[in-house]
C-alpha cells in the first residue's frame, strides 16, 4: 500500500533499535579502561621472572645460569648458542614486545630516551677463539613490530636488514642502530685499520659515522649507554669495558655520536631491541641486563566501538498480511519500550555506583612508596588546598593555547589567574588517562613538595584530582627557567646574577639533602627545572622524580634510573643506585653550564660528528691552567676572576666520575661562599672506577666480586 512501510522493514528498524540499546548497555557495563604501555623497564637479568614483554626472533633464546648472579639469573643469547656447537650463519633478535612511541604526530613532540645494557661477546675457543670471530651485534630502533630479515641475508647486515650494502631502507623496513662490529667488511665500507669498530647506522648498514677500536676490544663483558636528546637531535653512545680475556680492563670509555632527526627517519611507533649475526666467523652475543626509559608519554588505547545496527534486508513489495504485521510491530514496540526502561534504570544505577567507586578510589588511592597518602594529608590541612576543576578551567581560559608556558614528559604547564585569590599561578596539567608512571610523578610531586618550605623552592599552592584529570597549582615564577636565559631569547645574565642563581640552587639542595627531616633526592637537577622569580632568585621545581631517603640509609636502589641525558650520574645509569651524590653530580654540571653557557652534550661541527662533553672539556682546560677560557664569551671578561675559578672548581669537584670523591652539598657550598678551601683536583679527568655486572660464560670469562 502506498505511503506505508512494509512490516518487515518496520520490524528490522525496531530490531536495530533493540541492538542500539543493547550495545550502549553492554558498552557501559563492560568497556575496559584505557591501557597505557609502560615506557620504562629494567631487566637486571633474564631469569624466569625477568622475561616479561621480551620478544625473541630467529636463533635468539633465553639461557639460565644460576652461577651468574646467585639467584637463578640468566641472559639472552641473541645469536645461536646451540648444544651441538653449530653457531655459524646465525641470526637473531631480542626486542621489547610492546610499541614504544618515538614521536607524536598531533603535537610534533619527539622523545628523548636513555638505554643502558650490559652484554658479552665471546668467540668460543673450540671454534678458533679471537682468530675466527665475527660478525657483531647492534642496538636498534625499527618499525613495530620487529621483523627479523629472512634467511639468506648477509652477515654484515647484523640481523638489521635484508638489503644489499648500496640500498637504503624505506617504509616499515626503516631502522636506526648503534653497531658493535667485530669483523671489518669492505662491502659496507667498514674501517679496515683493525677488526673492531663502533658505528651509527641510519636505514643502511653503511655507517654514517664510525669509531675504530683496537682489535679484539669488543670481546668480553661490556656495558653501553645510548642516549638521544630531542633538543639537539644527538644520538650518543658511551661504551664501558669490563672484563676481557685477560681479566679487568682499565681503559677510558669510548664515545660515539651522530646528529639525526629520528622523526624524519623512523615511524611514530618503533620497536627497540638488539640484533646479532655470525657467518663462518663466529662468536656468542649475550645480553645480560637492559634498562630503557623514554620521555614521551604513550597514548591510551581508544575505547571499543559499539557494533553497528543491522541493516534491513530488501523487501519484495507490500504483502496482504496487514493484521499479522500490525500485531508483530505492536509486540516488537512493547518489547523495545520495556527493554529501554529496564536499560535506563540499570544504566542510571550503574553510573551512580561507578561514580561512588571513582570517588572512593580517589580518596583511598595509595602512594607507591606506602608511606601515607599525600592527598589525605593535604585534605587534613597539613598542605596546600584543593581546587575545583572548573576553577582551574576558568583560570586558564579552558587551557587555551596562548596560556601554555611549556610542555614536559607527562603534561603541559599553563599560566592561570585565580580571581577569588587575585593570584597569578602556573598550573601543571598531566596528560589525560596518564599511565602509572604519570600518576606516580603526580603523587610524588604532591607528597614531597607539599611538605617542604624554603625560599629557593617553588611553592605548591594547590591541586585538583578528579574528572580523570591530574592538576597541580604552583606560584607563577615570572622569569621562567634558567635555560631560557642561557640558550634562548631571555635576559642576558650578568656575573652577579649567575652567582646569585648558583648560590640559590645550592641552598635549595642543602635544605633537601641535609636540613629537612629526610633526605630528598631530586633526581632531575637541570636548567629547565631551575625557575627564576622577578628578581632572578632561584626557585627549584619539578619534584616528579624525587624520592625520600632516610639520612641513615644514604643510597636507594631504584627500579630504574631516571633523569635527563647529560645530567644523570653515569654510575647511576649502570648501577641503578640513586643518592644525594647523584644530585651533586647534576649540580656540578649545572654550575659549569652557568659559567660557560654551553650544554652538557653537543656535536662538534669540525670533527665528523664528534661529541662535545662539557665536563671533559672544562677539566682539560683546568689541567692546562686555562680555566678562564671556559667563561661565556658574552660576559666579555666582566666577572670576578676568583669567584669564577671557585665555581668551575666546585663544578668539576661535584661532577667527579667517582661518587666517593664528590663533596657533600654542604662542603660544596662552603667553597662557593668562600668559607672553605679550594678543592685539589687532578690535572686530568679521572677514569670511572665503577664496573658493570660481570658474568661467567662457559668458564671463558672471569668473574668479579
Amino acid at each position: 500500500m502506498a505511503g506505508v512501510l512494509p512490516a518487515t522493514t518496520t520490524t528490522y528498524n525496531i530490531v536495530g533499535l533493540i541492538f542500539f540499546f543493547f550495545s550502549v548497555f553492554c558498552d557501559d557495563l563492560y568497556s575496559p579502561a584505557p591501557v597505557a604501555v609502560a615506557l620504562t623497564f629494567n631487566h637486571t637479568n633474564f631469569g624466569p621472572d625477568e622475561q616479561t614483554n621480551i620478544r625473541l626472533e630467529g636463533d635468539a633464546a633465553f639461557s639460565a645460569d644460576v652461577s651468574f648472579s646467585g639467584d637463578g639469573g640468566g641472559w639472552v643469547d641473541i645469536s645461536a648458542n646451540r648444544l651441538d656447537g653449530s653457531i655459524d650463519h646465525s641470526r637473531g633478535r631480542v626486542s621489547y614486545a610492546l610499541p614504544v612511541p618515538l614521536w607524536d604526530a598531533a603535537t610534533g613532540e619527539v622523545a628523548s630516551f636513555t638505554t643502558g645494557f650490559s652484554f658479552v661477546i665471546n668467540p668460543p675457543k673450540q671454534d678458533g677463539g679471537i682468530n675466527n670471530k665475527g660478525a657483531g651485534m647492534a642496538f636498534f630502533l625499527a618499525g613495530f613490530p620487529s621483523r627479523l630479515p629472512s634467511a639468506g641475508s648477509y652477515a654484515y647486515n647484523l640481523g638489521l636488514t635484508n638489503q644489499t650494502a648500496d640500498q637504503v631502507a624505506a617504509g616499515d623496513d626503516r631502522f636506526v642502530a648503534v653497531e658493535f662490529d667485530t669483523f671489518n667488511d669492505t662491502i659496507v665500507h667498514d674501517p679496515d685499520a683493525t677488526y673492531d669498530h663502533l658505528g651509527v647506522d641510519v636505514n643502511s648498514v653503511v655507517s654514517k659515522t664510525t669509531l675504530t677500536l683496537p682489535s679484539f676490544t669488543l670481546v668480553g663483558n661490556m656495558t653501553a649507554v645510548v642516549e638521544y636528546d630531542n633538543v639537539s637531535s644527538i644520538l650518543a653512545m658511551r661504551l664501558h669495558l669490563g672484563y676481557g680475556l685477560s681479566g679487568p680492563r682499565h681503559r677510558p670509555d669510548y664515545n660515539l655520536s651522530y646528529k639525526v632527526d629520528l622523526k624524519s627517519v623512523l615511524p611514530e611507533q618503533v620497536a627497540v631491541g638488539f640484533s646479532a649475526a655470525t657467518s663462518t666467523s663466529v662468536e656468542l652475543h649475550q645480553l645480560r641486563s637492559w634498562y630503557f626509559s623514554s620521555s614521551l608519554e604513550p597514548k591510551a588505547a581508544p575505547p571499543p566501538v559499539a557494533p553497528p545496527s543491522p541493516s534491513p534486508p530488501p523487501t519484495s513489495g507490500s504483502g496482504s498480511g496487514g493484521v499479522v504485521a500490525g500485531a508483530t510491530v505492536g509486540a516488537a514496540l512493547f518489547v523495545v519500550l520495556l527493554f529501554a526502561m529496564v536499560a535506563v534504570v540499570v544504566l542510571v544505577r550503574r553510573r551512580h555506583q561507578r561514580k561512588k567507586m571513582r570517588e572512593a578510589e580517589e580518596a583511598n588511592d595509595d602512594d607507591d612508596d606506602t608511606e601515607g597518602d599525600p592527598i589525605m594529608e593535604i585534605e587534613n590541612g597539613t598542605g596546600p588546598r584543593r581546587f575545583a576543576y572548573h576553577v582551574l578551567v576558568n583560570a586558564t581560559k579552558s587551557f587555551a593555547a596562548e596560556e601554555k608556558l611549556g610542555q614536559g614528559g607527562f603534561g603541559a604547564v599553563y599560566r592561570g589567574y585565580l580571581r577569588e585569590q587575585g593570584l597569578a599561578v602556573a598550573i601543571k596539567r598531566f596528560i589525560k588517562d596518564s599511565s602509572n608512571q604519570g600518576r606516580r610523578e603526580y603523587k610524588s610531586e604532591i607528597k614531597v613538595i607539599s611538605r617542604l618550605r624554603h625560599r629557593n623552592l617553588v611553592q605548591l599552592i594547590g591541586w585538583c584530582h578528579g574528572r580523570n584529570e591530574l592538576l597541580l597549582v604552583y606560584e607563577l615564577v615570572p622569569n621562567r627557567s634558567l635555560d631560557v636565559h642561557l640558550y634562548g631569547n631571555g635576559t642576558f645574565l650578568t656575573w652577579p646574577m649567575r652567582i646569585n642563581i648558583v648560590i640559590g640552587l645550592g641552598s635549595a639542595l642543602l635544605y633537601l639533602h641535609e636540613e629537612w627531616e629526610q633526605c630528598v633526592v631530586h633526581r632531575d637537577i637541570k636548567p629547565s627545572n631551575v625557575m627564576l622569580d622577578e628578581s632572578f632568585n632561584t626557585k627549584l621545581g619539578d619534584f616528579g622524580l624525587a624520592r625520600l631517603i632516610d639520612h641513615a640509609d644514604g643510597v636507594q636502589t631504584m627500579t630504574h634510573p631516571s633523569g635527563t641525558p647529560g645530567y644523570i650520574d653515569p654510575e647511576c645509569v649502570i648501577t641503578g643506585k640513586a643518592s644525594a651524590e647523584s644530585d651533586v653530580y647534576s649540580f656540578g654540571v649545572v654550575l659549569l653550564e652557568v659559567v660557560c653557557a654551553r650544554r652538557p652534550m653537543s656535536l662538534l661541527d669540525d670533527q665528523n660528528n664528534g661529541l662535545f662533553r662539557l665536563v671533559e672539556w672544562v677539566w682539560d682546560l683546568y689541567g692546562q691552567g686555562a680555566i678562564h677560557n671556559a667563561a661565556d664569551k658574552q660576559l666579555n671578561n666582566d666577572y670576578d676572576v676568583v669567584e669564577m675559578e671557585r665555581v668551575v672548581a666546585v663544578g668539576l669537584w661535584c661532577a667527579h666520575p667517582d661518587r666517593c670523591q664528590r663533596p657533600s652539598i654542604r662542603a660544596a657550598m662552603m667553597v662557593l661562599r668562600s668559607s672553605g678551601p679550594m678543592p685539589m683536583l687532578p690535572a686530568r679527568m679521572p677514569v670511572a672506577t665503577y664496573a658493570p655486572p660481570v658474568a661467567s660464560s662457559e668458564g671463558q670469562l672471569s668473574s668479579s666480586t
